[in-house]
């Protein structure tokens, strides 16, 4: 199907993958392409959203084994008076070095797929059925194959990085350019996406074009994704111990006329 305002490649729904039963609809995009914007506008949807870059910040917190892991590998040099990562300091010097900037994910991708991992468990637990992962570095990470649609943030290069040096004010075009450049293209990803949202209107585009993405990501789940799901458990359970039951009830009444 198409959205008028979106780039979707063939969406099958009925086919969603998931995760210990749920739909997990995969959102990145670029630095400054607009991606945490759609993220706000899921969780203001009642979507819940697990934010990697919110268990990226409690991986790299004072004490943790990723905070070991980073001070060990680029020194007290990267730390702040109250020992917690400098993480402007940080990018720094990974986004100008390819080399560093892998090991960094290296050192982290551990940590941060077992955070992620728990959040999306402990959503399972509360009955969500649908669940958003904000991922900056999805198809990176190989993560996209555990989500369902894979929705992609896209805005062409001139306009990513004008509105990076607009909200990074301090930051020099040279810099903003290398952070760029350290992540897959825009483009790239786009080719890899069952739907794109063309954030290069206004907010008001924007939102409409969410609006139709949201009206599909959050279609009821197909019976395959429902038996799979925690309700779904519940509901097998539920309809075994009754047949038990009922077995166990006709059972006694016909060994009691015998």
């Amino acid at each position: 199907m198409r959205i008028r305002g979106i780039e979707p490649r063939s969406v099958p729904w009925e086919e969603c993958r998931l995760i210990e039963g749920m739909r997990i609809v995969g959102l990145t995009g670029g630095i400054a392409s607009g991606k945490s914007t759609v993220s706000n506008l899921f969780k203001s949807h009642g979507l819940p959203v697990v934010d990697a870059d919110v268990v990226a910040r409690e991986v790299l917190r004072k004490g943790s084994g990723g905070w070991k892991k980073v001070v060990a590998a680029f020194g007290d040099e990267i730390l702040l008076e109250d020992g917690e990562v400098n993480r402007p300091r940080l990018g720094q010097i990974v986004f100008s070095d390819p080399d560093k900037r892998q090991f960094l994910n290296r050192l982290l991708a551990p940590y941060i797929a077992r955070g992620i991992f728990w959040e999306v468990l402990k959503l399972w637990v509360k009955g969500y059925k649908v669940i958003v992962l904000d991922v900056p570095l999805l198809f990176e990470a190989k993560m996209d194959k555990f989500t369902k649609p894979v929705i992609v943030v896209w805005v062409d290069p001139e306009t990513q990085i004008q509105r990076l040096l607009a909200r990074d004010k301090s930051a020099e075009e040279e810099d903003a350019r290398n952070r760029i450049n350290a992540q897959m293209p825009l483009d790239v990803k786009r080719g890899k996406a069952d739907i794109v949202i063309d954030n290069t209107g206004s907010f008001d585009d924007l939102s409409q074009h969410f609006q139709k993405v949201y009206v599909e990501v959050s279609k009821p789940l197909t019976w395959a994704e429902f038996w799979r799901s925690r309700h779904g458990v519940f509901t097998i359970l539920a309809s075994v111990t009754s047949g038990v039951v009922l077995f166990i009830k006709a059972f006694s009444n016909h060994t009691n006329t015998l």
